[in-house]
This record gives C-alpha cells, structure tokens and sequence, in this order.
C-alpha cells in the first residue's frame, strides 16, 4: 500500500508570495530550516543553487517561502543543512566513500549521472511507499529509468531535468540551422563581420562531454550495452563516434568556431560573449535563456532565440537531458520518510518553478504556472528527443576519458581516430577493474 501524502499546494505559494511573522521567519535560516528546539533532526546535502543559498536574490527569497511553509508543515522537525562546493564530480565521490561507511547525511541532492554509482553499491533506501504508481508513470520515460534499480523499485526522485539547445543571434542568423551542414556554413557566415560563429564547451569538465554527447546520440550511437559493458569503441558505434568527433574538429578547422573552445569550461563563458555580442551561436542550457534574459537590456535580449540542437541530418536529432535527484541515505524509516516529504513538498513541482528547472513528470508541464510560457512549449517538444547519460558505474570514466580525447582533437594534439583509440583502451582497463 502506498503511503500517499496530502498536497501542500507549495507551488502556489512561490507565486502567491507569503507574508511570515517575524517569528516565523525564524524558522528559515542560511543552515537550517525548521525550529532548532525541534526534537527530530533530518541532515541534508544540497547544491547551494537549490537552496536558500542561492545566489540569485529572486530565487533565494523564492525558496524561503518555499521552506518556510514546510518548516510549519513539520513542527516536530528541523533540517540541518551542508552543501556541495563546486568540484560536483569530487564532492560525490567523497559522498559514495561516507555512504559505505555509514556517514552520509540522512538526505541528498544527488547529480542525475552520478545516480548510478550509489544505486550500484547500495547506499540508497527504496522510496516505492512515498510515490503512488500513478505518479511514477507520469515521469517521462528516461527518467524513470534512470531513478530505477535492478530490482524494480525506485531509488531517488528525479524532480527537475535540463535540456541543451543552440542560442543564436537572429539579426545575423536569421533562421535556425537544422543540420551540422547548415550551422557550419552560418557560423562561418557570421565570422565575416568579426565575430565568434559558435561557441561550446571543449575544456577539461563534464559539461564538454555531455554537450558533444547529443551529437553521438543522434545518429543512433550507445556508450554502453544492456550489461553496462562500453562498446562505444567498436564497430558501428566507433565510426559513429568518429563523425560525431569530426563534426566539432570541423568546426574549429575551418575557423567557425574558434580555437579558445578547447578551453571553456564554463556556461557563464556563453553568457557573456552573447552580452558583449562577440558572438552569434553557442550550444547552451535551457537555464540560460533566464540568466540572459535578466543581464541583457530588453531589446538586446529580443534578438536571441533558442531552437533544438541541429543534427546529421533534419531528421536525427538528440540532446542531452540532466538535472538533479534527492535520495535518502538514512537507515531510519522516520528520516527516510521525511525525506521523501522533501522530495514531495519542496523539490516536486515547486523547485520546479522556482528555478525554472523542467519538470519530470509530464502532467506538471500543464499544471504549474511558470511552465506555462511559450519558451517551456518548445523545450517540451525537444524533449522527445531527449537523452540522458546512461546510468551505469563505468560512466563517470568514460565521461573523463571522452573529455581527454576532445582536448587531443580540438586543440590539435592528436588525430580522431589515435585519440579515440586512446579513450577507448583507457575505459576498457577501468572497467576490467570494477
């Protein structure tokens, strides 16, 4: 039997506004959320961007209405807070290595392809009692997916996914590039008048790999098989590999986009040349469009638009799709419980609008207001095509060894065909060790 929990109705709320005591305000803090003479104590790991740490003032204040509703919702708690720096990848590993020794916090943000790894060894307690079917069915495919266990039951909660889109400037790319063919030849169109045609991410992080991914995904490619064994280097997957990597070497080569992408490393790097209009296409987040939309003058924002990522060819299409989960790690049914309230009144709907992250489950699109807004009617369509990293223990590797391999290839170093080889050698000797 399920155990189904009332709705808090906490998306109206971060619209709505909320008008809290002095006292009440108390009940919120930058570590804390819940009276500290509250007898029950829940500890949780969170990214600070998902936080009322959040460095945007809007979204700060946002989630304070958000967690002060809750904090009144559950007297009897109080929540202790830690959170992620920026090394997300070093700050999992460390979370994995607590975890098998029994000392993790009760209740974490967990990144979407690091998943998998904590599912594999165990450290995470099955949610099934908190999530009626009905809601589990409503996720969008891969994403339920990718919350899943071996055995059927599901691990985390998936509560907000992203999507990669290319961001043009439409005075000097008018229409949108619907294969690689046609964005080369804009971008090369637009160096004529000295700027950049189209930046990506190349350098040294995980965001290089997952954006070039989409290209891979697109022409039907796998990483890894149904085992999670890697069979990206051979066969038809390798040369698929091989036009994929050859499509961004292009690029570079013929001066469409330029040499510095072998090392940017960084969102922000996009935001500002599209503020200082140095350049008239990067391949970006979904989140973007917001940041921009806040920094630039009305009329300057007016001129970008954003269309799904071009592909082979028109019809082949992918973008990599991410987001951010909470698990329970907690071996008290009590905290587990409270947790997946988290999950449920905080993360499930109303994070959604306070963040602008995509909602998982496809009913919210249609339900909650912020989504609403033409801009969300698009990203729900390039959805569909939406890939998500696969959730298998070897990843994180292959993620590393695909970022070594584009900085070989983009900066010059090696051909694609020796650094491809050089990857795939290097994750086959990772995964004879797992």
């Amino acid at each position: 039997m399920k155990k189904l929990f009332p709705s808090t109705l906490l998306a109206g709320t971060v619209l709505a506004g909320f008008v809290a005591t002095a006292g009440a305000q108390e009940l919120v803090t930058t570590d804390r959320v819940g009276s500290p003479d509250a007898p029950n104590v829940l500890t949780m790991r969170a990214n600070p961007n998902q936080s009322t740490n959040s460095p945007s003032p809007e979204q700060k204040a946002a989630f304070e209405k958000v967690w002060q509703e809750f904090a009144e919702a559950h007297p009897d708690w109080q929540i202790q807070f830690e959170f992620f720096g920026q090394d997300i990848g070093g700050e999992h590993a460390r979370l994995l290595e607590q975890a098998r020794a029994g000392r993790a916090p009760d209740c974490v943000t967990v990144d979407s392809f690091q998943l998998a790894l904590f599912i594999d060894n165990g450290v995470l307690k099955p949610l099934d009692d908190y999530f009626s079917q009905e809601e589990i069915d409503d996720l969008f495919p891969f994403i339920r997916e990718g919350v899943t266990g071996p055995d059927g039951s599901i691990y985390a909660w998936w509560w907000g996914t992203d999507l990669r889109v290319l961001y043009r400037n439409t005075e000097i790319v008018p229409e949108a590039p619907q294969t690689w063919e046609e964005l080369q030849a804009a971008a090369l169109k637009a160096t004529e008048s000295g700027i950049e045609g189209v930046l990506f991410n190349g350098g040294r992080w995980e965001g290089t790999t997952f954006d070039w991914l989409a290209n891979f995904w697109a022409q039907g490619g796998s990483l890894v098989d149904d085992s999670g064994k890697p069979i990206f280097g051979e066969g038809e997957n390798r040369e698929k590999m091989l036009t994929a990597i050859n499509y961004f070497k292009g690029l570079v080569d013929s001066g469409a986009a330029p040499k510095r992408v072998a090392t940017i490393k960084d969102y922000n790097d996009f935001n500002a040349a599209a503020i200082a209009g140095s350049a008239a296409m990067f391949f970006g987040g979904h989140w973007q469009h917001f940041q921009l939309m806040e920094a630039m003058p009305e009329a300057e924002f007016a001129k970008w638009d954003v269309s799904e990522l071009p592909g082979p060819s028109a019809d082949e299409r992918s973008t990599g799709t991410g987001g951010w989960t909470v698990a329970a790690f907690s071996d008290d049914p009590a905290k587990v419980e409270m947790c997946a309230n988290v999950m449920r009144e905080v993360y499930m709907g109303p994070a959604n609008e306070v963040i602008g992250d995509l909602p998982t489950r496809e009913s919210l699109f249609a339900s909650l207001p912020k989504f609403q807004d033409p801009y969300f009617g698009k990203l729900k369509e390039y959805l569909v095509n939406g890939h998500a990293r696969p959730g298998v223990p070897i990843y994180p590797e292959i993620s590393n060894q695909i970022q070594i391999m584009m900085g070989e290839v983009l900066s010059g170093t090696k051909e694609p065909e020796a650094a491809l080889d050089g990857a795939w050698n290097r994750v086959m000797d990772a995964y004879g060790k797992l």
